[in-house]
């Protein structure tokens, strides 16, 4: 499964992280977790075992939203997503260990009614976020080492 490529928003980012892929990924992973390293998210409900199919509740800037565990590869690969508030969301992440540290890559869409409304707000305020997801994730991790 991959983003929706004919979104009207999509923004794709990676970052390097010099910490064990078993630690970003259990960071990452660990939805319960998020709000106690990740100030962007307010609360994070995993209801059962991650795995697909699984849902998750969870709250970000005011919004409070409810994601789909569609693809799941342990150390390598996470996709989830859903609708929210008018918006539909794919949310792509991979994990990849390279000679230089473990290579993280997001990739997301958004789509619907208010994305439509405000393209360059919408594209702005999704990069921001995953911006912010990766430094937070990156600086936790490697203080964990």
């Amino acid at each position: 499964m991959d983003i929706d490529r004919s979104a009207p928003v999509v923004v794709e980012l990676h970052r390097t992280m010099h910490a064990p892929l078993e630690t970003i990924w259990q960071l990452h992973t660990e939805v319960d977790c998020w709000p106690q390293w990740n100030t962007g998210i307010d609360t994070a409900v995993l209801h059962g075992p991650l795995a697909v199919g699984a849902v998750f509740d969870w709250t970000t800037a005011s919004l409070v939203i409810s994601s789909t565990v569609a693809e799941l590869s342990p150390k390598r690969r996470i996709v989830w997503g859903g609708p929210a508030h008018g918006i539909t969301g794919i949310h792509v992440w991979e994990f990849e260990e390279t000679s230089d540290g473990v290579q993280v890559s997001t990739r997301e869409s958004w789509a619907g009614a208010p994305v439509e409304a405000n393209l360059h707000a919408m594209h702005l305020a999704l990069e921001e976020s995953l911006l912010a997801w990766l430094q937070v994730l990156k600086t936790t991790a490697e203080n964990r080492n």
